[in-house]
């Protein structure tokens, strides 16, 4: 995967995290149409996602997210709750990301908490690109743990996760300097980011 299809990846990924509202349906022939595009090894997981969504019910649906991230911590789509828990460590934590998304001059936005996966992988596709990969690579583990606890019930979610995984960066000394250095700004340590592409489906939920 060349760094375009990466951004289109995660991109792609971070608006199927959110939570299945109308506006989510709308794009979904966009990002369909993106997803077509891409390497095997993250189209097929999203493609396959996108089908159970378009042919379930919608109210089933948001019942499934809510059941999944809302009502199961174990399949908690926040971060630093793997790293932290739910410790006055975690605040700094999640100042950490906040700090990173400024400075690269990215708006998260207020709509979900900054270290939420989609949030993560919408810096990532879209915000600098070195900085998003090592956001990524310091969270590689709660990752990984995130899409086995998808797996442990059976959610179709873990398509959507398999997706993230597949462009997960490989740990080089650009990254781990990037990781040093967004660490100086204060506490903890963690962080990804990309360079922006020609997509209309650009912009998280504001």
């Amino acid at each position: 995967m060349d760094a375009h299809d990466k951004a289109v990846a995660r991109l792609a990924a971070s608006w199927l995290l959110w939570y299945p509202d109308d506006e989510l349906v709308a794009r979904l022939p966009d990002i369909r149409a993106a997803v077509a595009e891409l390497p095997a090894e993250v189209r097929t997981p999203l493609s396959a996602f996108m089908d159970w969504l378009g042919d379930s019910d919608l109210m089933s649906v948001r019942r499934e997210y809510v059941q999944t991230f809302d009502m199961k911590r174990k399949a908690c789509p926040y971060l630093t709750y793997w790293t932290h828990g739910d410790t006055r460590n975690r605040g700094m934590a999640i100042l950490h990301f906040k700090q990173a998304y400024l400075d690269a001059g990215f708006d998260a936005g207020d709509a979900e908490l900054a270290d939420h996966l989609a949030v993560v992988l919408e810096f990532a596709a879209v915000g600098d690109r070195l900085t998003g990969d090592a956001l990524l690579a310091e969270h590689t583990a709660a990752i990984g743990l995130l899409q086995s606890a998808l797996e442990s019930v059976d959610s179709p979610y873990v398509h959507v996760l398999e997706a993230v995984t597949a462009t997960l960066p490989e740990m080089t000394d650009e990254i781990a300097q990037r990781m040093a250095q967004i660490a100086t700004h204060g506490p903890p340590v963690e962080q990804v980011g990309l360079e922006p592409f020609g997509l209309q489906m650009t912009g998280a939920r504001r």
